[in-house]
């Protein structure tokens, strides 16, 4: 007997439809149909969910040569009934959910793209005109063009902010994808596979250009030692910032939609064995950019500070060089759950 007809068996022995079998299951009739028409199988987990309300060995329902019950022994059927309430069901995601989603990110990917340029740029106009600021000629004081390059700093990176949490909010019944394992609903990874094989050629292109673009970003550099032009290296640098701006929109632009799939798909860095291990990571995360703002505001602004922000932009530089190195070394060192997966 295979294993489609001793679900009907075991079903009807019971008194239950197939409504009634998914309900307990948590799956929909139709998968309940497809199992006992012997069109699909179900996954492990839930042979092990029969075995436990039919009262059965997994051994009776896997094996086609054993056609007769298999009953568990009470020491066995108490085991799985507080193994089955100690296991927290899985969060489902529903095909519509799962196009809702997509959907949200695919309009969300320019803001986001935007929001992360904004950031890059923002320091831009407090070094061009710190470097303007040394000519005289021009009327721009040391602390008017410090006064207005932080009010542009500041005002940049919170537009860029506020892009961040707008698109946040906008998916906030979603966030259990970043943190929790879940189920996929018949059809959800067929259509994100289908939608991830569309994405893949823009995917591409994005990643291509802003590579490229980080590449030639150190050209002004060299132009700047060609020309021997070494005084003036607020020009190269700007330069850079806005090249690496551009280059950020298009990795972010490609990679949220590419992200958003991957996320369905729990796929890449977003794997059972990384959810477990995202609130290390943002504790550190968080702690490590605090720690870096009171390094800058205190050798900035503090008793031995210079005083003046726009030659102390490079920390954020270095920071965010080194912030790479430190999740590395977090994922590399901290192996524990997964373990468990």
């Amino acid at each position: 007997m295979i294993l489609a007809d001793k679900i009907i068996r075991l079903r009807k022995k019971a008194g239950w439809s197939q409504e009634e079998l998914a309900e307990r299951l948590g799956v929909t009739r139709q998968s309940v149909s497809k199992w006992e028409g012997a069109q699909s199988v179900p996954d492990i987990e839930k042979i092990l969910q029969m075995s436990r309300i039919f009262g059965v060995t997994t051994d009776y329902l896997l094996k086609d040569e054993l056609d007769e019950e298999e009953t568990l022994t009470p020491l066995a059927s108490m085991a799985l009934m507080e193994e089955a309430a100690t296991d927290t069901p899985l969060r489902r995601i529903t095909l519509e959910e799962a196009s809702e989603y997509l959907k949200l990110r695919k309009r969300a990917a320019p803001k986001m793209a935007l929001a992360t340029a904004l950031c890059v740029l923002s320091p831009v106009v407090l070094i061009a005109l710190s470097s303007l600021s040394e000519y005289s000629r021009l009327g721009i004081g040391e602390n008017m063009a410090a006064g207005i390059g932080l009010c542009v700093l500041i005002i940049l990176v919170a537009a860029g902010v506020g892009l961040f949490l707008s698109c946040g909010f906008q998916v906030k019944a979603y966030e259990y994808l970043d943190t929790e394992p879940f189920e996929r609903a018949d059809g959800v990874e067929r259509m994100v596979r289908e939608e991830q094989a569309a994405h893949q050629p823009f995917y591409a292109k994005c990643n291509i250009f802003g590579t490229l673009l980080c590449i030639l970003a150190v050209l002004p550099f060299f132009v700047a030692l060609t020309l021997n032009i070494r005084t003036q290296w607020s020009v190269p640098v700007c330069i850079l910032l806005v090249l690496v701006a551009v280059a950020c929109y298009a990795f972010v632009y490609g990679g949220t939609y590419q992200n958003a799939m991957k996320r369905l798909l729990e796929e890449g860095d977003y794997t059972r064995a990384s959810k477990a291990r995202s609130k290390l990571l943002g504790t550190v995360s968080g702690c490590y950019w605090l720690v870096v703002t009171a390094i800058f505001l205190f050798y900035t602004f503090g008793p031995n500070g210079n005083g003046q922000p726009q030659y102390s932009w490079f920390i954020w530089a270095v920071a965010g060089v080194l912030f790479g190195a430190v999740v590395m070394a977090v994922k590399v060192l901290w192996k524990g759950p997964e373990n468990n997966f």
